[in-house]
């Protein structure tokens, strides 16, 4: 593993670079033991400190895990959708909060994506995938539910939507617009919203996608797609209200 470093970049972030470029080239492979500490200084021409920045910098990605021992080290890992989901949701959280994007921006992104999952999700929803879908409307319709508990549920049952296409590329893509877009949005809709809409139309998605209707979810997806755009027209206009 040969790597050149620029002296005038950060040196730990470019062995780091390095290191996660051989991963993915595949000249190092999972399970494999990296080479230690002080052969690493000597191949990169660096102080052990740096090193060891490098090293957590992976680790903190999952693509490396350390053992102790003597027979441990730094070993490349399996990293896992499931692992990294939440780098994912943190990523796009960060983006959403930085930048300028309107409601309708995030969305039309947010529906358009998951609405790539129904065809698959009505082939191939799982019984358990349908009853946990089941449990999170029954959970809404509690009249007792708080916000922060009725918005978590909403996110749940949009997880369980898209993950009941079966596909785990899907899922990871789709984690941020379910985990990141869908919470922020309803922090700007949920004054607005009447609870037993949002059941309702679960219910229809529920039910389409037991009966195996890809073009019915898909029709009751838009729905709620534009009923969400409603919310938030309705938010706007009260806070302009107020502001007069």
């Amino acid at each position: 593993m040969k790597y050149e470093l620029d002296q005038a970049q950060e040196l730990s972030a470019q062995i780091a670079q390095a290191i996660r470029d051989g991963i993915m080239e595949g000249s190092l492979i999972v399970d494999q033991r990296l080479p230690s500490e002080s052969d690493l200084c000597e191949q990169f021409q660096v102080s052990r400190p740096t090193v060891r920045e490098a090293l957590k910098r992976l680790a903190a990605q999952n693509l490396i895990r350390t053992q102790r021992g003597a027979s441990g080290g730094a070993f490349i890992n399996r990293l896992s959708f499931e692992d990294a989901y939440g780098q994912q949701i943190t990523t796009s959280i960060l983006l959403l909060s930085m930048n300028a994007v309107s409601f309708e921006t995030a969305c039309e992104a947010r529906f358009a994506l998951e609405r790539a999952c129904v065809a698959l999700a009505a082939q191939r929803r799982t019984p358990d995938q349908l009853a946990a879908m089941r449990a999170e409307i029954h959970r809404q319709s509690q009249p007792g539910l708080s916000d922060e508990s009725f918005c978590a549920s909403d996110v749940a049952f949009h997880r369980a939507l898209v993950d009941a296409a079966g596909n785990p590329v899907m899922s990871y893509q789709l984690a941020g617009a379910v985990e990141a877009i869908e919470p922020l949005m309803n922090m700007i809709t949920f004054t607005a919203r009447k609870r037993e809409k949002i059941v309702e139309l679960h219910t229809q998605i529920a039910d389409a996608l037991e009966a195996q209707d890809g073009a019915a979810t898909e029709s009751v997806l838009a729905e709620l797609a534009a009923h969400t755009l409603e919310l938030a027209r309705e938010v706007a206009a009260m806070r302009k209200n107020r502001a007069q």
